[in-house]
């Protein structure tokens, strides 16, 4: 499968969802473009990710104004509201932030809805290259729950793969190399939509550009594994991720049941790191403008688990008001290659909290020691349980210490919420 090829790692990179909400600006999305290629490039973060309603004119946090009006084109295409993204006027679109990351080397992505605008919808506007009109081809009673701008799309009326056709025409011809389709893969009320999914995955292939495909929001039935593998580059397993801990404990659970199901190209998401300044103009998760509620344990937790489990990595805070501790957590090259080169990713064992990861690269052996409970507690590995048969020394690869020699057992005693996470040769 052609898609597989665009995605040959876990995708790095940062979404503007955390942060700003539906509100992000022009300027916000360079500055952090800028930060990316000054500090994080070079470690192989590369992804821009404009989240929703980048269409919405008077957007103001994320919480959505419903039945707003949004900037669309003749075609029944929503396009960048030019008050926000002002390189948009005159019908240039992304191109111009597209082409501005690209100078940088980085890559442009964008959020979408899944489905044709209601207001497209209402005025019975074109689809590009068709004698079909929008309401030939909207499904009205499949909405998103929580947000009014679409309707779902019948993938079985004549113009329903020509919209998606003319969508993914338009975003190939602005640049855009990543797209986040949300109201798709799951949600609490709904199942997967995978017409809807087809449809996108013939018009990506079509669009003449690679482009990453991500599926939101979760969580994503486990049944439909292979149809997400076949179709799309990364998909949610979980509803928004914000920074709580009951949130992160249940994503070892997740993990567990998606580990076998991880392979080149496509990748179970355990979706965005609400790490460093987050909440500027979002209000989800609980919180308004704050720093990151994780203990410093809990965020070592949690770029462990996603780094282990090799979860696409997308930081949601806003990159210029990082501190030194932040930036190392996005910075640790023995982690990275940890994430980007290992194979053979599984769970050892679970006992109660204490919950062990393993994983192979060409060189290593790596063991992540969780503590998941509430207080300081020894967690063990053997030799053996991680596939070893002789004595192995140890590297901890947050701390960069020297562990010493093993020669059966691997023990620590980690902090509640903590981890240790070693590399064995």
């Amino acid at each position: 499968m052609k898609h597989l090829e665009f995605a040959k790692t876990p995708p790095l990179g940062w979404n503007s969802w955390d942060c700003y909400g539906a509100t992000v600006t022009e300027d916000e999305v360079k500055g952090n473009a800028d930060y990316i290629a000054k500090y994080l490039k070079q470690y192989g973060w590369e992804y821009v990710v404009v989240d929703i309603q980048w269409y919405e004119p008077g957007a103001v946090s994320s919480v959505y104004r419903p039945f707003a009006p949004l900037e669309m084109d003749e075609y029944s295409r929503l396009i960048p509201a030019a008050n926000r993204f002002p390189s948009a006027k005159n019908g240039i679109g992304f191109k111009a932030i597209a082409d501005y990351i690209h100078s940088h080397g980085l890559k442009f992505g964008i959020h979408i809805m899944r489905g044709i605008p209601r207001q497209a919808v209402h005025a019975n506007t074109q689809i590009l290259g068709t004698d079909v009109r929008a309401r030939d081809i909207a499904h009205p009673n499949s909405i998103c729950p929580w947000n009014t701008d679409m309707y779902g799309v019948d993938a079985s009326k004549p113009g329903a793969q020509e919209y998606y056709d003319s969508l993914f025409k338009l975003y190939a011809e602005w640049g855009v190399d990543f797209i986040k389709v949300d109201d798709i893969a799951a949600s609490r009320l709904y199942d997967i939509h995978l017409p809807e999914i087809n449809l996108i995955r013939q018009a990506i292939d079509k669009c003449g550009r690679e482009i990453v495909l991500s599926l939101s929001p979760g969580p994503a039935p486990v049944e439909h594994a292979e149809e997400l593998k076949a179709n799309a580059n990364m998909w949610r397993m979980t509803d928004d991720f914000w920074d709580h801990w009951d949130l992160l404990y249940a994503m070892f659970e997740r993990c567990e049941t998606w580990s076998e199901h991880v392979s080149a190209g496509s990748w179970p998401d355990c979706d965005m790191l609400p790490l460093g300044h987050i909440g500027i103009r979002s209000v989800d998760g609980g919180g308004s403008d704050r720093f990151t509620r994780f203990t410093k344990d809990e965020q070592l937790t949690m770029m462990t688990l996603w780094s282990i489990f090799k979860s696409p990595l997308m930081f949601g805070g806003e990159l210029r008001d990082n501190d030194e501790w932040t930036l190392s957590l996005l910075t640790n090259k023995d982690v990275l290659a940890m994430h980007r080169n290992s194979h053979s990713n599984r769970l050892v064992y679970r006992e109660n909290d204490k919950i062990v990861w393993a994983a192979k690269d060409e060189r290593y052996t790596y063991a992540a020691l969780f503590n998941a409970g509430n207080e300081t507690r020894t967690v063990s590995v053997t030799l053996e349980q991680l596939g070893l048969s002789s004595s192995k020394n140890a590297i901890d690869i947050w701390n960069r210490t020297d562990e010493g020699r093993i020669e059966q057992v691997f023990e620590a005693a980690i902090p509640a919420h903590g981890v240790k996470l070693v590399k064995l040769s």
